[in-house]
């Protein structure tokens, strides 16, 4: 017997049971060494008399369809009475015991029919099933997600306050976070019990009509949920840091005089992955490969959007650049921590992880290094520019030359030059804006950052 863990339900899941006068894999060990019996010639008169009441077991099927239709009116009145899981409690983030209460009626029906008739009425009763895993799967999980402030479409007073002046976003409550996770948890439980559901029905059912069970449709119904639970918890984080690199920016990067400790926008944001991850973390401890899903996710929404905002930082000083490449590596450092942040256990990250956290921040501390050299002798400046960031589009070297602050006419001769200086691509292969140049790994980084690092102390 299987149990999930910190789940509520503790209990045995419906289809991995045995039911009543199965024959196969309920023995026990001892049984094992004693002779079997032979077995019974089939009894030929076995089915016939129910073979009669096939043509009325509809009957039975609207009756079920009936019953389950109330089952789900009161989960949903249940929900309403009693609420989401509350945070900090056993219940948090944990599978919503209704799922089961479905499933052990499901397998109820499934034995009562298939001892009346493994034909039609089966085919009829998968049907039914469908039916309302579909809706479960809308009304009492979909149904239940909280809403968020970024899902509304549309140009608002609070889009336009956001991006005029640093509006703070509305960010889920801690309990909205758990109920999320719970959802999350509980569309988990659901696939993986659809999916047994599935090949016991097969197991059910006529041979000549096992083709025609197919819960394919449900089982993508509650991936769906997942992959929409994943997406609010990543949407909430990422409005949440918005405001931090709309300031960052907005900073006067070219009048910095010193370089200092990170800048306060990027405690701000990690204020607010402290705020956040740790949460969902534990809530999501029972499905972790979920919890890697939202941090993936969530890397590969933040870098971008970080890297957007660090070409708008212009113009930017030799000191200003610094300091971005000092607050740039603050940010790598907490992102190459996100999975563990705030737990006692250390945990390595996930290597999948880790690739997209130094890919994109490396490019990041590159563009930095890029604005930091010296634009004289251009063809050095340009040849630097094609080695670092290994990336063939005019528009991106436009906007370094934006960074550096460089008037239009100087802009014109380095574009030129940059063309000239391209390397060409091998005959055949397409001409594309990327070139093929391997990155630094993350070892020759990390003595490039010590060897900055000790640069900034000693001007200091």
């Amino acid at each position: 017997q299987q149990k999930r863990p910190e789940s509520p339900l503790d209990q045995t899941n419906p289809f991995l049971e045995d039911e009543p006068g199965d024959d196969g894999g309920s023995e026990k060990d001892e049984d094992l060494t004693k002779p079997r019996k032979p077995k019974a010639p089939g009894n030929p008169f076995h089915g016939i008399i129910s073979k009669c009441f096939e043509p009325h077991l509809y009957v039975y099927i609207e009756s079920q369809d009936k019953n389950l239709g109330e089952l789900i009116d009161r989960f949903v009145a249940d929900f309403r009475a009693q609420g989401p899981p509350k945070a900090g409690t056993e219940e948090g983030g944990a599978v919503l015991p209704s799922c089961a209460d479905l499933f052990v009626y499901y397998k109820k029906c499934m034995v009562q029919c298939s001892q009346l008739s493994t034909g039609e009425p089966m085919i009829a009763l998968t049907t039914i099933f469908q039916k309302f895993l579909r809706e479960y799967a809308w009304k009492i999980l979909s149904g239940n997600l909280p809403k968020s402030s970024s899902n509304s479409g549309g140009l608002t007073i609070t889009s336009l306050l956001k991006e005029k002046e640093g509006y703070e976003a509305a960010k889920f409550t801690v309990d909205e976070l758990c109920l999320i996770c719970s959802i999350l948890s509980t569309a988990e439980y659901c696939l993986a019990t659809t999916q047994q559901l599935e090949e016991k029905l097969k197991e059910k059912v006529d041979k000549v009509l096992v083709e025609r069970i197919n819960l394919t449709g449900e089982m993508d119904t509650f991936s769906s949920v997942i992959s929409n639970s994943i997406q609010l918890l990543v949407q909430d984080l990422d409005a949440a840091c918005d405001p931090a690199l709309s300031a960052m920016s907005k900073m006067p990067w070219q009048s910095v005089e010193h370089v200092g400790d990170q800048s306060p926008y990027v405690t701000s944001i990690i204020m607010h992955i402290k705020q956040n991850v740790p949460i969902i973390r534990d809530n999501l401890a029972s499905t972790r490969k979920y919890f890697t899903q939202f941090c993936i996710k969530f890397t590969n929404s933040f870098i971008p959007k970080f890297i957007n905002h660090l070409f708008r930082c212009k113009p930017i000083s030799m000191v200003g650049a610094e300091q971005l490449l000092l607050d740039t590596h603050s940010l790598k450092t907490v992102l190459l921590d996100l999975p563990s942040i705030g737990s006692q256990v250390l945990r390595k990250a996930p290597a999948s992880y880790t690739k997209i956290v130094v890919k994109g921040m490396t490019r990041a501390e590159m563009i930095l290094k890029v604005v930091m050299a010296p634009h004289e002798p251009s063809v050095v400046f340009v040849d630097n520019y094609i080695k670092l960031l290994a990336d063939g589009n005019p528009e991106t070297f436009q906007k370094i030359l934006d960074m550096k602050g460089l008037k239009r006419s100087e802009q014109s001769s380095m574009l030129e030059l940059f063309r000239q200086r391209l390397p060409t691509p091998p005959s055949g292969a397409d001409s594309g804006p990327s070139l093929s140049f391997s990155a630094p790994t993350p070892e020759q980084e990390s003595s490039r950052i010590r060897r900055l690092e000790k640069l900034i102390k000693k001007r200091l």
